[in-house]
């Protein structure tokens, strides 16, 4: 089942017993129970027939007690368990889950974790409920994501924004659908978001960021990098090195999967690498520019200097400096 599926359902009035949805990626599941709790009920239906519960406070019998009522001036009522991975005893669900009352539409979010795939529970929700699984996304997944998100909105965004709020923001859904938001209001009559807007409303730097640095250590250019660095250095916030570290690696083992792709087709390149065709380009050019063992050296670097940065092997040299070491010996 998935999110799309059930939101078309929901639209048709067409309802299951009892929604599952659990998982590590809490978007999808705010997503779903926002939707239920706002758009199921009429606001008049919702005064008599809507019960929200919350995980850390419920009882498992009140809970039941609730789902076992009849719904007043209204064909059905809808109960939510909301954070339920933090109820005791949800075990005890199993019973209503089994046989559940067709007039109650009873949805349960469980959040950061699956229920144990061994337990009776488990076996129960599969065979009993709607049940959706959430994962995290992979970050090769995200401009992908994002831009499809900008575009549901009617909106478009080019791909240096693009890349530009997901290199700041990384792999928290939530966050990158508020920062679009918040975009789109500032927009005025436009409709497409550039690197400007980024800048302006969300606050990065379109000049001084991790993918600039990425791009000039990509291309060899030395004052350029060091320049960024000097702007981390003065703005700590903009980039930590915790940040730029992991971004740089993730950029430079991709280019080192590169010599092991037969083809030179960027779509081929693409489709071996699982990322946007957009990206292949600027990969080619950085394995040009350092060959096979220019990255792998490089890939070590970033390695010590990652060490570095948490103090194996390092006596406190400061984040700034020892970037500024690193670029140089890449280059």
């Amino acid at each position: 089942m998935s999110v799309e599926k059930i939101l078309g359902d929901w639209k048709k009035k067409a309802f299951k017993p009892v929604y599952w949805f659990e998982g590590d990626e809490d978007y999808y599941i705010d997503k779903l129970m926002k939707e239920a709790e706002h758009t199921l009920l009429s606001e008049a239906e919702a005064g008599f027939n809507l019960t929200v519960f919350y995980g850390r406070e419920a009882n498992w019998a009140d809970v039941v007690n609730a789902c076992m009522r009849y719904p007043m001036f209204a064909e059905f009522q809808v109960v939510l368990l909301k954070e339920a991975q933090q109820m005791k005893e949800i075990d005890r669900l199993e019973g209503y889950i089994a046989n559940p009352l067709k007039s109650t539409v009873f949805i349960i979010g469980h959040k950061e974790k699956k229920v144990d795939g061994r337990s009776k529970l488990a076996k129960l929700l599969k065979d009993k409920t709607e049940l959706l699984q959430t994962k995290k996304m992979y970050d090769s997944q995200l401009p992908g994501w994002t831009e499809k998100l900008v575009q549901s909105k009617g909106y478009q965004i080019n791909q240096k924004a693009l890349l530009l709020l997901v290199d700041h923001i990384g792999n928290d859904l939530s966050r990158i659908d508020n920062e679009i938001e918040k975009l789109l209001l500032n927009l005025g009559s436009r409709k497409s978001i550039t690197e400007d807007d980024i800048e302006n409303y969300v606050g990065i730097s379109k000049e001084f960021n991790v993918f600039e640095l990425q791009d000039a250590i990509a291309r060899k250019d030395l004052p350029k990098a060091i320049r960024i660095i000097q702007y981390f250095e003065s703005n700590p916030k903009a980039a930590p090195i915790q940040m730029v570290l992991p971004a740089l690696y993730n950029f430079f083992s991709k280019v080192f999967q590169v010599f092991g792709v037969q083809s030179r087709e960027e779509k081929m390149i693409a489709s071996a690498l699982g990322v946007p065709p957009f990206f292949v380009k600027d990969y080619l050019a950085a394995a040009q520019r350092y060959d096979y063992p220019g990255i792998e050296r490089l890939l070590l670097l970033l390695h010590e200097y990652n060490l570095r940065s948490v103090g194996i092997n390092d006596s406190g040299t400061g984040d700034a400096q020892l970037m500024k070491e690193m670029v140089f010996k890449m280059m």
